[in-house]
């Protein structure tokens, strides 16, 4: 049996990740909308003894493209998130919750309360996805003339995150006395204001919630850029990335696990979670053939949305869609390092244009694996045994069919050959992930100060 256990998240895209999972029968039609279907989803992924659920999120539609392909995308509608979980965390025991919030769009007194309230009411089970927001077509939402540029928005980022954890610190852990027969309810001595004046913000505090159960909900990145990376050595404790090779993943496993020491880190405090979008079928075959009855779902036009910002300037509608791409380009200034990726793998694999939308469908360039329950786990346990996962963001091609498959089957296989828990081993999202509970930076520094 091995010690080191595999860490498995749900990352949960409505109907599915598949772009046209909204078509296929094993869908719900209406998921963005229907909490019924979450409380499902959420359930499964308890059953199937993951460790937490995720939803992506972006504070604004962001389509690009013509109205021909926007009338057929099944992601215009969904909830936010903090308010999904917070309800979700009433219909569940043990299963975490990830929620993504923006560095650039939000407020950090208001976020560090909506995250702290999270981990109170699901009693320590909350986890914040950091994002900068990639996308540049919300910042109209939010009275700005532009979208912030990537240096500006990660220098914001690290104030930010500096910021809700001070306010997250706002209460020592034993600041509230309650005792009745005294009539003391809190020891004001240890409320402290962050009194916070930096480049990006200026916030007092304190914030008018005790500390989270957690210390602090667990703090996740989803970066793979330079400096999204380093952002992730210095704050985060997982980070979810997208690599399609074994030999890619590796070497964004060493280099971010070697960025740590820099900031008094070790390797464990930072789990690192490729996405991985399995298709199970209990034979090679049936794998294969539910595979094929997505991809026919796919129209055309949305096929080539999904490319179309890698060639911003051509009109795809032109393209032999059965031929390779005219030609590669450079990855645009300012995107992130998804674009990369699939560049790389477009001429690593020589994709005609049908060929690579139709592989960019299935997870937006995280590895999608085809096959049987064996043959999933042998891709996973090689990652995790070769220093490129410490375990993995699980993306359901389709919901909640394809999140069932992978518990019935894929799960008790991982549990056979000793990688993957058989019970939770705490009741905090922290305690499953094996991650260390924070001290509270202002009673750190009155104790030393003691000393």
């Amino acid at each position: 049996m091995s010690e080191r256990k595999l860490r498995l998240g749900a990352f949960i895209m409505a109907t599915g990740h598949h772009i046209a999972a909204w078509r296929h029968p094993g869908s719900q039609i209406d998921s963005g909308v229907n909490i019924d279907h979450y409380i499902e989803v959420a359930q499964l992924a308890e059953r199937g003894l993951f460790d937490q659920v995720f939803v992506a999120d972006s504070p604004g539609v962001a389509h690009r493209g013509d109205a021909e392909s926007f009338s057929r995308q099944g992601r215009v509608s969904y909830f936010e998130p903090v308010t999904l979980w917070s309800a979700l965390a009433a219909v569940t025991k043990h299963i975490g919750f990830v929620a993504t919030a923006s560095t650039t769009y939000e407020d950090p007194f208001l976020l560090a309360r909506k995250f702290a309230s999270l981990d109170h009411i699901s009693k320590g089970r909350a986890a914040w996805n950091v994002v900068t927001t990639g996308s540049d077509r919300v910042y109209g939402n939010f009275g700005l003339d532009a979208h912030p540029e990537p240096e500006l928005r990660y220098e914001r980022a690290h104030e930010f995150i500096d910021v809700v954890k001070g306010l997250w610190d706002s209460f020592e852990d034993d600041a509230f006395v309650r005792n009745p027969e005294t009539g003391v309810y809190f020891d004001p001595a240890k409320l402290h204001a962050v009194n916070h004046h930096g480049k990006h913000f200026k916030v007092s505090g304190p914030l008018n919630l005790e500390r989270p159960p957690q210390g602090y909900p667990v703090v996740v990145q989803a970066g793979s850029s330079e400096p999204g990376r380093e952002l992730a050595a210095a704050t985060a404790e997982a980070i979810f990335t997208a690599w399609t090779s074994l030999a890619e993943a590796q070497a964004f496993y060493s280099d971010v696990k070697g960025r740590l020491a820099k900031y008094g880190r070790r390797p464990d405090q930072l789990l690192i979670l490729p996405g991985i979008s399995p298709v199970v079928g209990r034979t090679e075959e049936e794998a294969q053939a539910k595979w094929a009855a997505l991809q026919q779902l796919i129209h055309p036009s949305v096929g080539l949305n999904t490319i179309a910002h890698f060639w911003p300037d051509d009109d795809l509608t032109t393209w032999n869609l059965d031929a390779p791409p005219p030609y590669y380009p450079e990855p645009p200034k300012g995107r992130n390092s998804r674009q990369h990726v699939v560049i790389e793998l477009a001429r690593r694999e020589g994709f005609t244009v049908r060929q690579l939308y139709e592989y960019l469908a299935g997870a937006r360039g995280h590895w999608v694996v085809v096959g049987t329950p064996e043959k999933i786990a042998d891709e996973m346990q090689s990652w995790f045994e070769n220093g490129a996962a410490d375990g993995f963001n699980v993306m359901p091609p389709v919901l909640p069919e394809s999140l069932e498959d992978f518990v019935e089957l894929v799960v008790p296989e991982l549990q056979r050959r000793g990688l993957f828990r058989t019970a939770y081993e705490g009741t905090t999202l922290r305690e499953n992930l094996g991650l260390d509970r924070p001290q509270n930076q202002f009673t750190v520094a009155r104790q030393t100060k003691a000393a």
